[in-house]
């Protein structure tokens, strides 16, 4: 028996004014899956983002989420913040950490509403009882571990802000990972990274998959991330979806070659689906 997709995205239309920004748009996210969405600019696909995550409210569509433990949820009749309790979590295309805070205190807030719970709204946590004091070991245990695997544990007390690029790109994943999703929504992780960062980001998204079956809905403009990595990709242009398929798929269909590349040079355009090309 097939289990039932994390998320199902059905007729999905959005509007700004006469503007029509996603057109009857459907795919699903299977669970412990990794689906890239992609398209050129303006193809529609952070707005898609912000319908999943409650920053937008679509003029049509439904938007299923099914977690692994609990009930099903509508996002599209939820605010943002209950989104995210229920465990969609996202990053954002610019980076948006607290640049001075520390690693660490970044991590710690990421949980906030478990421990404001555990704390009783502050009642436990002055008095320092012990069901307070084991969530913030808890908080804090998963804090390090999610330093150790993305490579940051040795600059846990430094301000966020002193990070090289690559480094704030690795917090905010573990910033993430520390809400405990069950689906991660990531705008864009690989913008900027050179090509050692980026094989390093796929390592670490495979094992977030791999050891933590969490399903990952990406959005990303290198192919040398999307096709390595993704389990299925949706290509849109203009707000419609004109593809969906595994990676092999995608690259052998001559729409996408046409219309999400942009480019008439078919050998070109071959070579950049393949990873060979960097960004588009």
């Amino acid at each position: 028996m097939t289990a039932a997709p994390v998320l199902s995205v059905e007729h999905l239309t959005i509007r700004f004014g006469g503007l029509v920004a996603i057109d009857d748009l459907s795919f699903e996210v299977a669970p412990g899956d990794i689906t890239a969405l992609i398209g050129p600019n303006g193809a529609g696909k952070t707005t898609v983002f912000n319908c999943i995550t409650g920053f937008y409210k679509p003029d049509i569509g439904r938007l299923t989420f099914r977690p692994a433990a609990g009930p099903e949820y509508l996002l599209e009749r939820m605010d943002g913040f209950r989104i995210a309790r229920a465990g969609v979590v996202r990053t954002f295309q610019n980076i948006r950490l607290f640049p001075g805070m520390s690693v660490a205190e970044n991590l710690m807030v990421a949980q906030h509403v478990p421990l404001m719970r555990a704390s009783l709204f502050s009642v436990a946590g002055f008095l320092r009882l012990p069901r307070f004091l084991h969530a913030e070991t808890e908080a804090v245990e998963r804090a390090r571990y999610w330093l150790d695997r993305t490579d940051l544990l040795a600059v846990a007390d430094l301000p966020a802000g002193s990070l090289p690029y690559g480094a704030q790109r690795r917090l905010e994943i573990a910033r993430a990972m520390c809400a405990s999703p069950s689906l991660l929504c990531l705008d864009e992780p690989a913008a900027g990274l050179n090509p050692r960062e980026s094989q390093a980001l796929n390592d670490l998204l495979l094992s977030i998959r791999d050891e933590h079956g969490i399903s990952i809905l990406l959005i990303e403009h290198d192919m040398s991330v999307v096709m390595q990595i993704s389990d299925r990709i949706i290509v849109l242009e203009q707000g419609r979806k004109i593809s969906e398929g595994t990676p092999t798929d995608v690259q052998a269909d001559p729409e996408v070659v046409r219309a999400y590349l942009g480019v008439e040079d078919e050998e070109t355009a071959v070579a950049v689906l393949h990873g060979e090309g960097g960004h588009v």
